[in-house]
């Protein structure tokens, strides 16, 4: 404040401190953007493999474009899932079974075409823990489309593990 007026001062430009640039608007009748061309489905994130424990809970997610926006079908073990509406290109499997184990695929269609992916879940049962570097086989049947899966466990945290698939 000023002793004199009794108004309030404005501070001293700062040198260090660049000033606002000025805002950028479409001039009138430019021409908008239209709608996006049509496109076949691409998966930019792809399913990858994985392995997790008897008990745990999974996401397996996808990133999928194309316009019109894709449809989404879910496969394990070529069988169709029934359809879930948590989230676009999400598949959630709670407390996992060994049952869960298998090939899934999704498939992103549309009328411009279509895309896959897939990728091998392994289930291990985690009741006989093991130690670090302890190999566990998951047996034929719970990965039919690539036969055994190895899988390397890396560390083990209470009923959780780190672990590699190798198929």
């Amino acid at each position: 404040m000023s002793r004199a007026s009794g108004e309030p001062r404005a501070a001293p430009p700062s040198p260090g401190i660049p000033p606002k640039r000025a805002k950028v608007t479409a001039e009138p009748g430019a021409p908008e953007e239209g709608p996006a061309r049509p496109a076949a489905p691409f998966f930019a994130r792809k399913l990858k493999n994985a392995a997790i424990g008897t008990g745990c809970d999974i996401r397996l997610r996808v990133v999928v474009v194309g316009n019109p926006r894709p449809s989404l079908r879910w496969y394990r073990n070529e069988e169709l899932l029934a359809p879930c509406e948590e989230e676009y290109g999400t598949l959630w499997i709670r407390d996992s079974k060994k049952e869960d184990a298998g090939v899934y695929t999704c498939i992103a269609e549309n009328e411009r075409g279509e895309a896959m992916t897939s990728a091998v879940l392994a289930i291990i049962d985690m009741e006989g823990k093991g130690g670090v570097g302890e190999q566990r086989s998951v047996q034929e049947g719970s990965c039919p489309a690539v036969g055994l899966c190895r899988v390397t466990v890396h560390r083990t945290f209470g009923d959780r593990a780190t672990v590699q698939l190798d198929a």
